[in-house]
């Protein structure tokens, strides 16, 4: 199977589906004996971004983001979406450029309004802030999530997490007196499962079942429907998941006021599909077919990127299971065989 990317540095063809930001930074500095000022980025604890910083990069993600979904093209905001959004998104588009090459005409651009900021302080690079937005996409209780991240100081920011959940489900985020928000770091004690562990936690339960996670529609009843889903007639099924955790899917925490916090993970997930002789494997999913490659004669593996957000008790907690916030999943390659 393959393996989880690095940090990114270069230009990558992907794109997202929703946007918003604004941050704060504060900027320490030293003249040095030349004369120059040199940012102390990597020893001082900043803010993620100035505000300045954090409404550009929102604006340039939007107008990106709309360019690309008109055209087609995840060229076209490949410069503002990585990890795992940037992969789901680039392959929704790249499924959209072949089945629509001229284009989406029906496209309706995403504007985002009422947007909150969390920029938590922190040593160090990368930087990243969240954001918190309604859109005029989707169900309108709705609130759009993004995680902004950039590698240093010369890079653009990116969007490499996108969350979408009710407004009432949204915890509320540790703030200091200037309003700064809290990382948690990966492997953070005083949790119930520090946010390093959770890709590794997810793909366990997955495939084992246990007691960190709490019942719902992406743990237990996903878990179910796979099971019943296993043999059909004519069909077997097998499920291999992977954690993804260093570069720009590493994890990524903010503390809540409770003392828990809400972390955004990515995982990766293959869905081999085997006929027994004389059954076709019937592909009629227009994106399938897209983005796949080989003919599948016996088999058909569907590999997808998964985008989490969790929210994770502090260790003083009575209940000690983790609780989805959201999950995003997207078809990235089919492979025929």
């Amino acid at each position: 199977m393959s393996r989880d990317r690095g940090p990114r540095r270069t230009r990558r063809t992907r794109r997202l589906g929703r946007g918003a930001l604004a941050a704060v930074s504060v900027t320490a500095l030293s003249v040095t004996a030349s004369g120059c000022v040199v940012v102390h980025g990597e020893r001082e604890i900043l803010p993620g971004a100035t505000r300045t910083e954090a409404a550009r990069a929102l604006a340039d993600f939007t107008d990106a983001y709309n360019e690309a979904n008109a055209a087609n093209d995840p060229s076209l905001d490949a410069d503002r979406v990585t990890g795992a959004l940037g992969d789901i998104d680039g392959a929704k588009l790249k499924a959209g450029g072949r089945n629509q090459p001229g284009g989406n005409p029906d496209y309706v651009p995403l504007k985002l309004t009422d947007t909150r900021f969390t920029i938590p302080e922190k040593a160090g690079w990368p930087r990243w802030f969240v954001t918190d937005s309604k859109a005029n996409k989707g169900r309108g209780e709705d609130r759009w999530l993004l995680v902004f991240t950039r590698g240093d100081a010369n890079e653009v920011w990116q969007v490499s997490y996108l969350t979408i959940a009710s407004a009432e489900e949204i915890p509320e985020f540790e703030k200091d007196e200037d309003g700064w928000a809290r990382p948690v770091a990966a492997d953070a004690a005083d949790l119930a499962v520090a946010p390093g562990k959770l890709p590794q936690r997810y793909a366990a339960y997955l495939k084992d079942g246990g007691g960190t996670f709490a019942d719902g529609a992406h743990t237990s009843k996903w878990r179910s429907d796979r099971a019943k889903n296993a043999a059909r007639p004519g069909l077997a099924q097998q499920y291999i998941d992977e954690p993804l955790t260093s570069g720009d899917y590493a994890p990524v925490g903010l503390r809540t006021a409770d003392g828990g916090a809400l972390v955004f993970f990515t995982t990766r997930h293959y869905q081999k599909q085997t006929a027994a002789r004389g059954y076709p494997i019937d592909v009629t999913d227009a994106d399938v077919e897209a983005l796949m490659t080989g003919d599948p004669e016996r088999s058909l593996t569907l590999e997808s990127i998964s985008n989490q957000a969790a929210l994770t008790p502090p260790r003083s907690a009575t209940d000690q299971k983790v609780t989805f916030l959201s999950r995003i999943q997207g078809l990235t390659a089919a492979k025929g065989e």
